[in-house]
């Protein structure tokens, strides 16, 4: 087992960030951690910036930028045993990596656009975002840097799907996804039972910002659903909690909550899933499909492309048993348009 600490940078305003640390104290993986939004000076830059950026040694010891939270919690469960964030059934890791995604890759939507779609929300993060990570700041430089910082996002809106178009999906989307959530901890205290998984701490991130930070998605989780907020609160540093073997959910009996958040993610995130990749084998810039009966259009993703991708290959590495079980806790949710027509889009 590694001892070193893990060092990593990124921002409190990042959810993917917040996703990392959360992560990283449930498993009691020691780190540093250096509050930056470019990296740490005199360290390999990763290239897009994104966060969190985790500097880790490669095959010859060398340190390499890594960002993607992904493919690192694969990593780290592989090189830091114990406390594991990812079942060991493969019926039911394969749908925590499903929800991870939907998390990482969906949610991420209704944070963005909350946060610079409503006036007191860019307010907001205009005048905090910046003392995060530039500090101090007088009230000039604040406001330029803010300024810079809400301009940019803003001008990216389009680019993870926030238009006129989507914006009523989005929200409608976010408000039962609240719903069905709260409903799920009434009887379970994690998506897949008594301990957290990978798809817990994705949900997590995004939540940090949703429910604890932008005022108008702030607003309506303290009114829909105050066991979503309190879970948020609990889930930042889970380092207490004792896990068990039994306390995974039994994959071949999910909870009816469990199976209403599959649909969710099954007519909401898999036919833009699918429109991407369709989209992208086409050259198209942009996609166009249909979202619970709403239209939906944005710029193709080639990351989304890449998620895909991933979900289909870690489906076809199930055993065919597995792969029956899944297939059973999938079948009417939408989520098994995934793997129908496989043979269309991108493998």
């Amino acid at each position: 087992m590694n001892s070193k600490p893990l060092l990593l940078s990124g921002a409190p305003g990042s959810p993917y960030t917040r996703k990392m640390l959360a992560l990283l104290r449930y498993r009691r993986i020691p780190y540093r951690y250096v509050v930056s939004v470019t990296g740490i000076p005199g360290l390999p830059q990763a290239r897009p910036p994104l966060l969190p950026t985790f500097y880790l040694p490669d095959a010859a010891g060398d340190l390499q930028a890594a960002t993607d939270s992904t493919p690192l919690i694969r990593r780290f469960e592989a090189e830091y045993p114990g406390r594991v964030a990812i079942p060991s059934d493969p019926a039911l890791a394969f749908i925590d990596a499903l929800l991870e995604d939907f998390a990482d890759e969906w949610l991420t939507k209704a944070m963005f656009h909350y946060r610079w779609s409503y006036a007191a929300d860019v307010r907001k993060a205009e005048g905090i975002l910046g003392c995060w990570v530039e500090s101090p700041l007088d009230d000039a430089a604040l406001a330029r840097y803010g300024n810079y910082i809400s301009s940019r996002q803003i001008s990216r809106l389009s680019y993870v799907g926030s238009s006129a178009i989507t914006g009523p999906v989005i929200e409608a989307s976010f408000q039962r996804f609240l719903d069905v959530f709260e409903d799920h901890l009434r009887q379970h205290r994690f998506l897949l039972g008594a301990r957290p998984g990978a798809a817990d701490f994705a949900v997590f991130g995004q939540l940090t910002q949703l429910v604890q930070f932008d005022p108008t998605p702030m607003a309506l989780a303290t009114e829909r659903a105050p066991r979503v907020c309190a879970w948020v609160t609990v889930l930042e540093d889970l380092s207490g909690l004792e896990p068990q073997d039994t306390d995974w959910l039994d994959a071949d009996a999910l909870p009816p909550t469990l199976r209403r958040l599959l649909l969710e993610v099954g007519s909401l995130y898999v036919p833009v899933l699918l429109a991407n990749a369709r989209a992208l084998a086409a050259g198209q810039s942009q996609l166009e499909t249909v979202v619970q009966g709403l239209p939906w259009t944005q710029q193709t993703l080639t990351y989304q492309g890449k998620c895909l991708a991933w979900l289909r290959r870690d489906y076809a590495a199930l055993s065919a048993r597995d792969r029956v079980r899944v297939d059973a806790a999938l079948q009417g949710t939408g989520c098994e348009a995934l793997f129908e027509d496989a043979a269309s889009g991108p493998a």
